[in-house]
């Protein structure tokens, strides 16, 4: 009996290898600054689960700052799972990005941490540049949003604006936008609201709402269904 308990055990085992194996991956193209390593789980095409990201001084082997993340999720086509190195990330996939979150001139990193944001929405770790300590340091207010929101948001870097969506069900949309105070705090500046929920006459009901001199302007205006979402 324990033998085969034994033996029964070691399949097991060996069942679970084969399933899901760690995996290096090779990160070149998606940042000018760095060479990128992914270290996570990956069974066939798919990865997810606990990974690190390590980022190195461009074309070296010098560590600049390493990132946890508890659930990263890749999906890879046959070529990437076979080579296992320089990795091509799809753009929808947006594990990894690496943009300039806070209008300062310097790249951050924004890094996937699973799909339990709105609607099943993908949630990140945001870490923007510190210049004083020389390092990526976590931002909360801005991984916060992304929990809040649907997903990632938008950048508007020539009014230095960020840009968030939510919804609540089928018709009532609202598009945020926040500007960063001293300190990494956000503030919201604008709001747009689309509600069609008590549409009456086929109608849209759209809402304005914006900070001038810390004051806030709202107007309300209606618009004809089929044309407004032409």
């Amino acid at each position: 009996m324990k033998k085969i308990t034994t033996t029964l055990f070691s399949s097991l085992l060996c069942v679970i290898h084969t399933a899901a194996q760690a995996q290096s991956f090779v990160l070149r193209k998606s940042t000018d600054l760095f060479d990128v390593t992914v270290e996570v789980q990956c069974q066939q095409s798919s990865c997810h689960g606990p990974a690190t990201i390590t980022l190195y001084e461009k074309g070296t082997q010098k560590v600049i700052q390493q990132f946890e993340s508890d659930d990263l999720a890749l999906h890879l086509n046959k070529s990437s799972a076979s080579s296992m190195t320089d990795l091509p990330l799809p753009a929808e996939q947006n594990a990894l990005i690496f943009k300039d979150f806070d209008f300062d001139g310097r790249e951050d990193i924004a890094i996937k941490n699973g799909n339990t944001g709105a609607y099943g929405g993908p949630i990140y770790d945001i870490y923007v540049f510190n210049d004083q300590w020389g390092k990526f340091v976590y931002n909360e207010a801005l991984s916060m949003l992304t929990n809040a929101e649907l997903g990632m948001f938008e950048l508007d870097h020539h009014q230095k604006r960020i840009i968030a969506f939510s919804q609540s069900g089928c018709c009532y949309h609202v598009r945020t936008e926040y500007s960063i105070r001293p300190g990494q705090e956000l503030l919201l500046v604008r709001e747009l609201i689309e509600d069609t929920n008590s549409s009456k006459n086929n109608k849209v009901k759209v809402t304005h709402r914006v900070l001038v001199d810390g004051q806030w302007k709202q107007s309300v205006k209606y618009y004809p269904l089929l044309k407004y979402y032409q």
